[in-house]
């Protein structure tokens, strides 16, 4: 336990060693991945309280389906690399919660609020720590957009924003509100395991996962190398990849159009991949 903990510290200043400084030059890419959204502070405590509220049931619910993957060394890591990724997103007010899932299935996963997996399958195809932090950054996208909770439907209520409706909702009582709210929970996990999130929504995570991970200070070009890399896989642990994501070609052209745009890659930056094998491998 000790040793796990002063493992953890050690790599904990080395993550975060990356910082913002790697990338003092392009000031505008938090500007870019930021939602730039204003509310009042009381709306942002009932409307987080919902979301949170949904997203500890879809959590449950993909715990249901996979288990944990029990490495307490490896579950840091990820948890480590995951923060300094969401330290360099925006809504600073969800605390993120990030977990590996005990599935061959290359896939991740991101439930409102700020639970995100990443399964064992996806963890063990990528090559270094810039990759992982890539697609931590893309589930953090998602978050930050509220991509699910703003293609909730919730029945029995009247509002336009499905963020006010879930509020509503979650404030209510009696056998209709928990019928709705189960019904809310059902379509998060449904577009996360069968139809997936909308194809616009994904390739905005794409976009907007790069410029977080380029503030991180990571190469930002570790989300194209990796989603290349997939395109390459088949078999069954890509059935699920296939069927909730846009197709490859899709999502590497905009990567390629957002790589020459905001030069990213024109310098050098970490991949930290003596590290990330010292960890995985």
């Amino acid at each position: 336990m000790i040793a796990s903990r002063l493992l953890a510290l050690a790599c904990m200043a080395g993550i975060l060693s990356l910082g913002p400084a790697a990338f003092a030059a392009e000031t505008s890419f938090r500007d870019r991945a930021s939602t730039a959204e204003t509310v009042s502070a009381e709306n942002v405590a009932s409307d987080v309280k919902a979301e949170l509220a949904v997203g500890k049931d879809v959590a449950a619910r993909i715990l249901g389906r996979y288990r944990l993957f029990e490495n307490e060394v490896l579950t840091n890591y990820v948890n480590l690399v995951g923060q300094a990724v969401a330290a360099h997103a925006d809504r600073p007010e969800l605390t993120y919660h990030f977990a590996i899932l005990d599935t061959d299935s290359i896939n991740a996963y991101a439930a409102p609020g700020g639970y995100i997996f990443v399964t064992r399958g996806a963890l063990f195809n990528m090559q270094d720590e810039a990759e992982l932090a890539a697609v931590l950054a893309h589930e953090v996208a998602h978050v930050t957009r509220k991509h699910i909770v703003k293609e909730l439907r919730i029945k029995g209520t009247e509002e336009n924003s499905a963020q006010s409706a879930l509020t509503r909702v979650l404030g209510a009582t009696g056998d209709p509100t928990r019928v709705a709210f189960a019904q809310a929970v059902d379509q998060a996990v449904s577009m996360l395991f069968e139809s997936g999130i909308k194809q616009e929504d994904e390739l905005e995570a794409d976009r907007v996962g790069t410029l977080i991970l380029a503030n991180t200070g990571y190469d930002a070009t570790a989300l194209r190398g990796y989603v290349a890399r997939l395109q390459k896989l088949q078999g069954e642990s890509m059935k699920m990849m296939h069927a909730t994501h846009p197709p490859f070609d899709k999502r590497l052209a905009q990567m390629d159009e957002l790589i020459a745009a905001e030069k990213i890659g024109a310098t050098a930056a970490p991949r930290a991949k003596k590290r990330f094998a010292s960890r995985v491998n």
